[in-house]
């Protein structure tokens, strides 16, 4: 059930109405009526997936009681619910990448080998909540959160609907107090929600899936491209990832409003950023700042030595990688990263762009707006890796986007359709500029006008969604991960 269709329309739309009639309260009534919904929600890509949420949730829910009660066992069930969780993560997402590289190494080797892989479908989601829970599980172990004694608050929190597939990944100490309180309808943050479920539309069906048609193509037949069309492929697919990710986070955001409750930021302007680890700050801010706290830092971070700093730095890019999926060109983006991250680490100079661009003003200084354009490029090449099918592709495009043709002018067999698309992503570069001090970028355009032009602007906008949506369904990246 995509956000992008008719069919979680209609859900959402019961769903809002029943929940709102409950009676704000019948806080357990209402809680019960979303953990139901977020099971039906789930279950309509694979009832199965339902039994093994239902399984990681039990699995932590009891595994935290018990380090709470417990006075010498704490450490085991810590590592009884990191075990199960990882390896049942492990098993779904990378038992037949492991084996089969295994396999390839040894016969590299003179092995012969004759190795049994599955037909494992990957649960949708499993990456996220599985982070959810082992979060809310080693908290309880450090102290920073009492566990719940409901099952239906903590089976909530792992499994609410608008982010249980993509994330945000949630902490416990943010979510679950939400949870067990009673929540009022707002409806001024309902109409906040409303503009940013409207931005995460146009970020999906207009930039992302528009930028797909093209990106499709280049990197299927990235061999017979001018090295121009390539460079081309490779900014869309930078402009498609992040619309297509952060207008899906900016969905569950705005649905999540409409519940009353608060999500963690996940996106803030990444391609605004000036230095790679700016970026980090901002792409993916739920998933970076997991990884800070319960990898980085228990590793040492960097309070060790230089070396155990740079061994830090690259184990928390490979783990990075991984996450997203179990492919080499993964690995070999998230170490691309640790590259360019290290320099800024070891000079210190990693927190020097905290604060927003030319906050402030207008426009950004040439200085800023040459390290926003480098920043983005290196990022940009990092993509292809990500979006290669396999090494030997994303190395075969690399080696091609570097040759002569890379200074002409890209052919396209659809032109018209390609300089629209151009100029739609150009569109949106400028309104998330003049939006970026926001939380997203229409937040607060438009409030301020006479009601019949802030109607207009709305309209202007759904008249973009009609205009230029696919008629079939395109699922969300990071559904896959």
């Amino acid at each position: 059930m995509l956000f992008n269709s008719l069919q979680f329309a209609s859900f959402f739309i019961i769903v809002f109405i029943a929940y709102w009639l409950a009676g704000t309260r019948r806080l357990r009534l209402q809680n019960a009526l979303l953990v139901v919904a977020s099971y039906y929600f789930y279950c309509s890509w694979n009832w199965r997936f339902g039994l093994l949420l239902a399984f990681s949730t039990l699995l932590d829910f009891y595994c935290a009681r018990a380090i709470a009660a417990s006075v010498r066992h704490k450490k085991a069930w810590l590592y009884t619910a990191i075990t199960i969780n990882l390896g049942l993560l492990a098993f779904f997402k990378y038992y037949n990448f492991f084996i089969g590289s295994a396999a390839q190494l040894l016969e590299s080797f003179g092995f012969n080998t004759n190795v049994y892989l599955l037909s494992i479908i990957l649960p949708v989601g499993i990456s996220f909540y599985t982070f959810h829970g082992l979060s809310y599980v080693i908290d309880v172990y450090k102290g920073r959160i009492t566990p719940t004694k409901n099952l239906a608050d903590y089976s909530l929190f792992v499994s609410f609907f608008p982010l249980l597939v993509a994330g945000p990944i949630e902490r416990a100490t943010h979510l679950l107090p939400q949870i067990q309180k009673p929540r009022v309808f707002d409806y001024s943050i309902a109409v906040t929600g409303m503009r940013q479920i409207l931005w995460g539309l146009i970020k999906k069906l207009v930039i992302a899936d528009n930028c797909a048609y093209f990106v499709n193509q280049i990197f299927a037949d990235y061999e017979n491209q001018p090295a121009s069309n390539l460079v081309f492929g490779a900014f869309l697919f930078s402009f498609q990832i992040y619309g297509d990710f952060s207008g899906y986070t900016d969905i569950a955001s705005g649905v999540s409003k409409l519940l009353g409750f608060n999500l963690l930021k996940n996106f803030n302007y990444p391609y605004f950023s000036r230095d790679i680890a700016e970026f980090w700050r901002r792409w993916h801010i739920s998933l970076t700042s997991w990884f800070k706290d319960y990898v980085y830092i228990p590793l040492g971070g960097s309070r060790g030595s230089r070396a155990q700093t740079v061994r830090n730095v690259f184990i928390i890019f490979l783990v990075s990688g991984l996450w997203h999926g179990a492919n080499f060109t993964f690995i070999i983006w998230g170490l691309l990263h640790a590259v360019y991250f290290l320099p800024l680490l070891l000079a210190g100079t990693n927190r020097k762009n905290t604060a927003i661009a030319a906050q402030g003003k207008a426009l950004p200084t040439l200085r800023e707006l040459i390290s926003m354009v480098v920043t983005f490029s290196l990022v940009t090449f990092g993509w292809i890796f990500f979006r290669a099918a396999n090494l030997p592709r994303a190395i075969g495009y690399c080696r091609r986007l570097f040759s002569p043709s890379l200074f002409s002018i890209p052919q396209f067999e659809n032109k018209p359709y390609a300089l629209t698309v151009l100029l739609l992503v150009l569109a949106f570069i400028i309104a998330e500029w003049l939006g970026r001090e926001n939380d997203f970028a229409i937040e607060k355009t438009a409030v301020t006008w006479p009601r019949t032009l802030r109607w207009l602007f709305y309209c202007l906008l759904v008249f973009l969604l009609i205009l230029f949506m696919s008629f079939s369904e395109v699922p969300f990246i990071y559904f896959q991960f």
